[in-house]
């Protein structure tokens, strides 16, 4: 008798899935590329079911939303970068109970957002 949960190979083919598509390769680049992409004061709002692509995306904004890149070494800033992207969620956003019940794929879910600066 099988145990309670899902399939055992769910997590597999999954992996399989994932490394096939390219699909973290090109999450860091996408993300990028769309703020660049947006309107300043334009919202980017993403939806990850992923603990490996929500990491990626946290990163990326933390990246995007960092005014300087020198190192912390450095006295001064000489990079001249500036942040384009303002968290409006520092924490990501997971469903709520009642959401839950009503759609149990629902529940690794977490929705970032950023807005353009």
């Amino acid at each position: 008798m099988r145990q309670e949960g899902s399939h055992p190979a769910k997590r597999t083919f999954q992996a399989i899935r994932i490394e096939v598509n390219r699909e973290l390769e090109i999450l860091e680049n996408t993300i990028k590329d769309a703020v660049e992409s947006l309107n300043i004061g334009g919202r980017i709002c993403v939806i990850t079911f992923h603990s490996l692509e929500d990491r990626i995306i946290k990163s990326t904004f933390m990246e995007l939303n960092k005014d300087c890149i020198c190192p912390p070494e450095f006295p001064q800033c000489v990079c001249d970068h500036r942040r384009k992207l303002k968290l409006v969620t520092r924490k990501p956003i997971i469903p709520s109970d009642e959401e839950l019940n009503e759609n149990r794929r629902a529940h690794s879910a977490k929705l970032r957002i950023g807005e353009r600066m």
